[in-house]
């Protein structure tokens, strides 16, 4: 399970910084990467229906697809301009050193997840889910490593939104970064730069992923295969005459309800099931590293279900998964071509996911009661930034996510 180190050439355009300015899509007020905030057009692209696929799960499933469909140039176009592109990474992206934007080496991308509601503001979200997506320069595998939301964090500074800096739990990074107009590219920005700075892994690119909005990819992939590990209690939803709702919704019914309970075992789940499912964490052993597990598992599930059964050939499968796409995802993928990207993992799918746990999946608290990295976690990280993840895997495989 060795993995062959190689670093990526440093092959930045004359008179160039080194990481090209993204082809997004602004937001009035919101600029560009590059210096004055100057805009790219974007380049269309004749590329197989099955690379955008992949993007069109954004980019936790990015290494699902190697199905080879083939479709008309306004079902391409379709897929690709569904899913929104902003400049998530700020000045966290790797630097010329690190690789610049070459795909050739390793590839890291920070996911984040919000539960954002329609009654809330857009600065007042935080990020409870942090992963590091590690792709080796081999690119024969995937893993995803969690983050506690609560590890204590040393947040920099951030100009955008006027935050000048302070140690808080790592969610509110993605807080502090909305704020005063920041947003979420704000949010995410800061949150790749504190996340950078706390473990020294620069980032390819990365995605915001809506949770409310995730339910819709999952309804449209029909279902999905999980495991229950532990009978956990919602804290969030409750049945009304045999209806799943949220609690503050079925209160106002005036009529009976009761929780929805998760039952020890392996199921089919619909979307709202395997959401709600992955959003506990009271009730269960570990709390949020339990979590963490369950959310990677969900990912994993979507990854498997996407090539399974015809799904990428269905017209009418596909066209309902890239409207779902679309309202679920943000994307950032560092001013490397789409398709670029999405090529480079054409090889993978839903079997070569890995998941890991960070403090081996339980709490590692210091004096104030906030989560830190134990040694064996920093190492990780280490591992993960020279590329040696999978070396240290075999060595450390209480690392391994115990979820099936």
């Amino acid at each position: 399970m060795s993995v062959q180190t190689s670093r990526r050439p440093q092959s930045p355009a004359p008179g160039s910084s080194g990481r090209v300015p993204p082809v997004i899509p602004t937001q009035p007020g919101s600029g560009g990467r590059g210096p004055g905030g100057g805009k790219k057009k974007r380049t269309k692209r004749k590329d197989p229906l099955w690379a955008k696929l992949t993007l069109v799960l954004g980019a936790v499933l990015m290494v699902t697809s190697g199905v080879a469909i083939v479709g008309s140039k306004a079902v391409i176009g379709q897929a690709t301009d569904n899913i929104a592109q902003r400049n998530l990474l700020g000045g966290a992206g790797k630097s010329e050193a690190e690789g610049g934007n070459s795909l050739e080496g390793p590839i890291d991308m920070l996911l984040l997840g919000v539960d954002a509601r329609e009654r809330w503001a857009a600065d007042d979200v935080r990020s409870d889910t942090i992963i590091i997506l590690h792709i080796p320069a081999s690119h024969d595998q995937a893993y995803l490593i969690s983050i506690p939301r609560d590890t204590e964090a040393r947040i920099p500074a951030f100009e955008k939104s006027g935050y000048r800096g302070g140690t808080d739990k790592i969610n509110a990074a993605f807080f502090h970064g909305a704020q005063n107009g920041g947003g979420w590219e704000g949010g995410a920005q800061l949150m790749a730069k504190t996340i950078k700075s706390m473990t020294g892994i620069g980032f390819d690119g990365a995605a915001i992923i809506n949770f409310g909005g995730f339910k819709s990819v999952i309804d449209a992939l029909g279902s999905v295969r999980i495991c229950v590990s532990h009978e956990v209690k919602s804290h969030h939803m409750s049945y009304v005459d045999g209806k799943a709702m949220w609690n503050a919704d079925a209160k106002k019914t005036g009529k009976p309800y009761k929780a929805v309970v998760h039952k020890k075992g392996c199921r089919e789940m619909e979307g709202w099931e395997a959401l709600d499912y992955s959003r506990q964490r009271y009730g269960l052993p570990n709390s949020d590293y339990d979590r963490q597990q369950n959310q990677q598992q969900l990912i994993k599930a979507m990854a498997k279900k996407a090539t399974e059964g015809g799904m990428l050939t269905n017209p009418l499968k596909l066209n309902s998964l890239m409207k779902a796409a679309g309202k679920a995802f943000v994307l950032d993928t560092g001013g490397v071509p789409i398709a670029d990207f999405i090529f480079t993992l054409k090889n993978l799918n839903g079997n070569d996911l890995v998941t890991l746990r960070t403090n081996g999946g339980t709490f590692a608290g210091n004096s104030n009661g906030r989560e830190t990295f134990n040694e064996t976690t920093m190492d990780m990280f280490q591992a993960v930034k020279n590329d040696k993840l999978a070396d240290f895997v075999v060595n450390n495989p209480d690392v391994l996510s115990t979820r099936k």
